[in-house]
């Protein structure tokens, strides 16, 4: 039986968890009260962290959820995200508006990838 690993290990939650060849992410947010631009690029910036400790990179993405606290931001949000996804390697994707944790998060991305 493969074993389970878990990065970043909290007391309410891990980082990410991988388990048979994938991992799984928790949900990634920037800087409160900073701009969609500015924790777009945090939240990325994290991802590509996690993913690294985890033994892989954003090129083995499989699927990402991109949650919104204001769907008129998709535009600002994917002006990042088309600059840091990597060209012929772009996973599944979804992008909703939620309700986020606090009123100062209006991005969080949650990230499922392939370990190499």
């Amino acid at each position: 039986m493969s074993e389970i690993k878990r990065i970043g290990v909290g007391a309410r939650m891990s980082e990410a968890v991988a388990y048979n060849g994938i991992v799984w992410l928790a949900g990634q947010v920037g800087t409160p009260g900073a701009s969609v631009t500015q924790q777009t690029q945090d939240c990325l910036a994290e991802v590509d962290r996690i993913l690294a400790e985890a033994g892989t990179d954003k090129t083995r993405i499989l699927s990402v959820q991109i949650w919104l606290a204001d769907i008129a931001t998709f535009g600002e949000m994917n002006a990042v995200w088309d600059a840091w996804v990597p060209a012929g390697n772009t996973p599944a994707r979804a992008t909703g508006e939620a309700k986020l944790a606090t009123p100062d998060y209006l991005v969080e991305v949650i990230v499922t990838a392939a370990l190499k």
